[in-house]
């Protein structure tokens, strides 16, 4: 009987240890590579976490520094914990195609936010209409030039970010695409590379050359507009909203520190980037690839949704997801779902 007992006993141990096993090869376990966890890169990684912890997954987080090696080796490290997917934001559009290689090799999906690859195809790339928001700018400042002269006339300033970015590209083509419907407006365009710095020295140089400027357009209020407003009280050209001498200023992402001075009526328009959706439609995405089910390009909605509607493009690096950019301005600057008054909420 003692030995029989025994028996029992050690099958039963097997078998609760088999079950363990197998929990835990069930278990989904994604691998993230950013280049850092402030700011934005916090909120894109904290809409991953959430969107994860919705459908009982694990994230493992690597960050590069912006190191663009260090994040190739970030991502093999992932790839030897034979994680279910992954998901990055490159550091370099063209060398991140070396993990993307290494990852098809090994049967991991894998997913770009903000950024898209440069010569490779992914599973997927979650991003902004960069174009659209580009757009919204432009209409923004062609409706204030309208208002100040009676047609839409005057001289623009506008602050690039990094030309060799497919981002500021579109930006600025967006931007540029309204601008060029009116010949009698002139845009004085300036490479800024994404450098605050930069961007003061352009607005102190350009505004104190261009007394007659109207407006400046930002690639990025999250780079350029403290330092924009601050030059401008500087060289005594800060009039508030609404003001006579009043530069409009105009922007993409919608920031804190934009959303902060729009309140001071010192800012006019940021198209809202969705940020903190990026990473919760990663993982909807991602559990759609896990489930063997087909994506196909269309049209896609969620009702209270600010990146409603967004579409799903076919592209050369694969899948692209393009989430609508919102104009803010004064009569909705205090929207809870605003990428900067979620930063504020969260701390800021």
């Amino acid at each position: 009987m003692k030995l029989i007992r025994s028996k029992l006993l050690l099958a039963a141990f097997v078998a609760a240890a088999a079950s363990t096993s197998a929990l835990a090869a069930d278990k989904v376990v994604i691998g993230y590579s950013a280049p850092a966890l402030l700011g934005g890169q916090g909120q894109i990684q904290a809409g991953l976490l959430n969107g994860a912890a919705a459908k009982g997954w694990e994230v493992v987080t690597l960050t590069s520094g912006g190191d663009a090696q260090k994040q190739l080796n970030d991502i093999n490290d992932l790839i030897a914990q034979k994680v279910a997917a992954i998901v990055a934001v490159p550091d370099d559009s063209a060398g991140i195609c070396q993990a993307v290689a290494a990852a098809k090799e090994a049967n991991i999906p894998f997913y770009t936010i903000d950024r898209a690859p440069s010569g490779c195809q992914v599973d997927m790339v979650v991003l902004s209409d960069n174009y659209l928001a580009g757009k919204q700018a432009g209409e923004a400042m062609a409706a204030f030039l309208k208002a100040r002269h009676g047609s839409v006339k005057g001289k623009v300033l506008e602050i690039t970010g990094n030309l060799a970015q497919n981002v500021a590209q579109l930006r600025g083509s967006g931007f540029n695409d309204v601008m060029k419907q009116y010949p009698e407006v002139e845009v004085i365009s300036k490479v800024g590379d994404w450098d605050a710095s930069k961007g003061v020295d352009i607005v102190r140089d350009v505004v104190s050359a261009q007394a007659d400027l109207d407006g400046i357009y930002m690639h990025s209020d999250c780079v350029y507009s403290t330092g924009t407003v601050q030059t401008l009280k500087e060289l005594g050209k800060d009039a508030e909203s609404g003001k006579d001498g009043h530069i409009f200023l105009a922007s993409v992402d919608a920031c804190l520190a934009a959303l902060e001075l729009m309140r001071e009526n010192k800012f006019d328009h940021a198209s809202n980037q969705p940020i903190p959706d990026f990473g919760v439609l990663a993982a909807d995405y991602i559990e759609k690839k896990l489930k063997g089910e087909e994506i196909a390009p269309g049209e896609v909605k969620q009702d209270g949704a600010l990146w409603s509607p967004a579409r799903v493009e076919k592209a050369d690096v694969g899948m692209q997801l393009f989430l609508s950019t919102t104009p803010v301005n004064s009569s909705n600057m205090n929207d809870e779902r605003l990428w900067g008054n979620i930063e504020k909420k969260n701390g800021g």
